[in-house]
């Protein structure tokens, strides 16, 4: 871990997660290295396997979100799959609750992905809006990773970034302004 690229955010990728993994896995135990299937964006896959499907940011709040994600034997990986949960349950209970829609419950922790998703709500740009959801998430992983930079947690972390900076290498903010705008008349097509 130590002779890897510093990740920055706002910077280009040093290498694709995939690369990544492929090292990861060489060096790693093969318990570990089984593990690095579940560090992926989505708390709980849809398909209910650990995979590198991208959902969007916001996500909806699926039923499987409904309950925690399945546990690991990594404490890093349980902190962060709940994290991302309660962050994509309290954005879809801002989001009903903007439409007047039913709304369902959602976790009061962990207090920083309450507090991101309330944040992202208020803010006007979608583009803004989902980078500060990725600054927010960025922020989390660093924090369960620790300092520990020789631990199985510092991989874990490093895919999850990579993981992020190919997610915003892949946002365009025009393209994302019309599809939103597209989206968002729709919506209110339907509910005229």
């Amino acid at each position: 871990m130590a002779q890897l690229p510093y990740l920055v955010y706002e910077q280009g990728l040093p290498m694709s997660s995939a690369a990544f993994k492929s090292l990861a896995r060489e060096l790693m135990s093969a318990g570990d290295a089984k593990l690095l299937d579940f560090c992926t964006l989505d708390p709980e896959p849809a398909d209910g396997t650990a995979d590198d499907a991208q959902s969007n940011s916001g996500g909806d709040a699926k039923a499987a979100y409904s309950e925690p994600a399945k546990e690991t034997s990594s404490a890093f990986i349980n902190s962060w799959k709940e994290w991302e949960r309660s962050l994509r349950l309290n954005l879809a209970r801002g989001r009903a609750q903007k439409l007047k829609r039913e709304q369902h419950d959602a976790p009061v922790f962990p207090e920083s992905a309450v507090a991101a998703a309330k944040t992202a709500m208020a803010i006007d740009s979608p583009f803004e809006a989902e980078i500060f959801l990725d600054n927010a998430r960025w922020n989390a992983i660093s924090s369960f990773a620790g300092s520990d930079v020789f631990s199985e947690s510092a991989a874990y972390a490093y895919l999850l970034k990579l993981l992020l900076m190919e997610r915003r290498t892949a946002f365009n903010a025009e393209e994302g302004l019309i599809e939103y705008q597209g989206l968002y008349a729709a919506i209110l097509g339907e509910h005229k």
